[in-house]
């Protein structure tokens, strides 16, 4: 008799041109064999899962078959895996029930209509399967699945740093289900908030005991988010720091996430910021214009959505922001054509874009470009920004020169940083100080509206010459 992962591991390599790549990749790769007495049964993670491959069922029995040297019933099960926040209340990470999902073969259907309150929800599992890697978050990624399969080697704590909706939690949460995956049952998640209350809840009720046992001795991996909730919480402070003292030296893995690295957090004491960065830092930064592409392609197949090659396009040169941005603008367009029963063209595109984004039409300046519009706007020239000088009068057009290169450009920040003589972390600094001061500040925003007037001039003429 053929062992389950061996007959499946063949099936997986008929199939590799039979069906398309990203669902090979996505749907069919992730699913747990088990040979059953009546044939193989494929287990889901959700019913969504279940959908998806259901379409290529005839072809997966004719593969299995086709390995086996013999007649092979394929049947899909449902096994639901509990969401990532429920371990919040518990320290283990118990296994859904089971349910069993029988589906005949037959041919394969087409891709139902998509609608946008299932575009709106996230149809594809956080896992790593469905992350989708470039540039900017290949170092994260490749750290947070070794430490979810227990490779981690001096990776641990794994700091993994980003602005919002940039992707650290799908790969904190990926990494929950890898490590179940693998075999670890005692993995705890948490938000900060949640580590806080539930602090709290146990002094005021004297149980502190117990919440010590469940973020340190009952923990196998913890996965704690949005650590800058701590920030001035001295009493939070100090519980952290001994649970993640006590975990390093239990050799237990660690995964933290924070909108910053741990040197900029504000309102940290000090042991705790060192400690946190005491194993690998992985800063994620937003996607350049490749990565973008393959995003929106993930997504929209997973909605089951036809989005034609130049929308796809328009898309990715009119949204330059975060991952949830993509996904937004993504909704508002297929939400939009559903809704007037269109199909999707640069018409809606163009509208969708104008609801999501405020920029328009136009080229793609570069970065020195941008750099030219701001030292003409202050009176001064890029040698003078590219000094040490921390003078107000240098400080801050580079900061707003940064600020405008990382916001209308695809260049990565540490590209930036380097037109300006430093690293990526001086430009996402600035590019951060100044979202801050916008709100604070009405003669910077004022500032910020007038260069981003001259900005959009500038985009919408020629390159310039030579």
């Amino acid at each position: 008799m053929i062992d389950p992962p061996d007959l499946w591991k063949g099936v997986v390599r008929r199939l590799d041109g039979e069906v398309p790549a990203l669902t090979l990749d996505a749907w069919v790769k992730p699913l747990q064999p088990e040979l059953q007495p009546d044939g193989l049964r494929l287990v889901c993670r959700s019913e969504l899962h279940r959908e998806r491959v259901s379409r290529y069922l005839e072809t997966i029995t004719r593969c299995a078959a086709l390995e086996a040297g013999r007649g092979v019933g394929v049947k899909l099960e449902v096994r639901a895996e509990t969401e990532p926040e429920s371990l919040a209340a518990a320290p283990g990470f118990p296994p859904g029930p089971a349910r069993a999902v029988p589906a005949t073969p037959g041919p394969a259907r087409a891709a139902p209509e998509a609608s946008p309150e299932r575009l709106a929800q996230p149809s594809l599992p956080l896992c790593f399967e469905t992350f989708v890697v470039g540039p900017c978050n290949a170092l994260a990624r490749e750290a947070a699945y070794a430490l979810a399969r227990g490779r981690q080697g001096g990776a641990s704590p794994l700091f993994l740093a980003s602005a919002s909706g940039l992707g650290k939690t799908h790969l904190a949460r990926a990494v929950v289900r890898e490590a179940r995956r693998a075999g670890r049952d005692r993995v705890v998640y948490a938000s900060a908030e949640a580590f806080t209350n539930q602090l709290m809840a146990s002094i005021r009720s004297g149980g502190t005991a117990e919440f010590k046992r469940r973020f340190r001795e009952h923990c196998e991996l913890l996965v704690l988010e949005d650590v800058q909730f701590f920030s001035g919480k001295a009493a939070t402070q100090m519980e952290l720091f001994h649970t993640l003292q006590h975990l390093r030296s239990a050799d237990r893995p660690l995964v933290i996430t924070a909108d910053r690295i741990p040197r900029d957090l504000d309102g940290f004491d000090a042991r705790s910021a060192s400690l946190m960065a005491s194993g690998l830092v992985a800063e994620i930064e937003p996607p350049d214009a490749s990565l973008r592409r393959e995003i929106l392609r993930a997504r929209a197949s997973a909605g089951g959505v036809r989005l034609p090659e130049d929308c796809l396009e328009r898309l990715v040169e009119g949204v330059r922001g975060s991952v949830r941005d993509l996904e937004g603008v993504l909704t508002q367009l297929v939400s939009s054509a559903v809704l007037l029963e269109r199909p999707i063209d640069l018409e809606l595109t163009e509208a969708s874009l104008r609801k999501v984004t405020p920029e328009a039409p136009g080229r793609t300046l570069t970065p020195t470009e941008i750099v030219n519009v701001v030292t003409r706007f202050f009176g001064t020239n890029a040698a003078v920004l590219a000094q040490r000088s921390r003078r107000r009068d240098v400080l801050l057009p580079r900061k707003l020169a940064m600020y405008l290169c990382h916001r209308f450009t695809d260049a990565s920040l540490a590209e930036i940083g380097r037109l300006f003589g430093r690293n990526h972390t001086a430009a996402r600094t600035a590019y951060e100080s100044v979202n801050r001061e916008i709100l604070e500040r009405a003669p910077l925003r004022y500032q910020i509206q007038e260069l981003t007037r001259r900005l959009e001039a500038e985009r919408m003429v020629g390159p310039p010459a030579g």
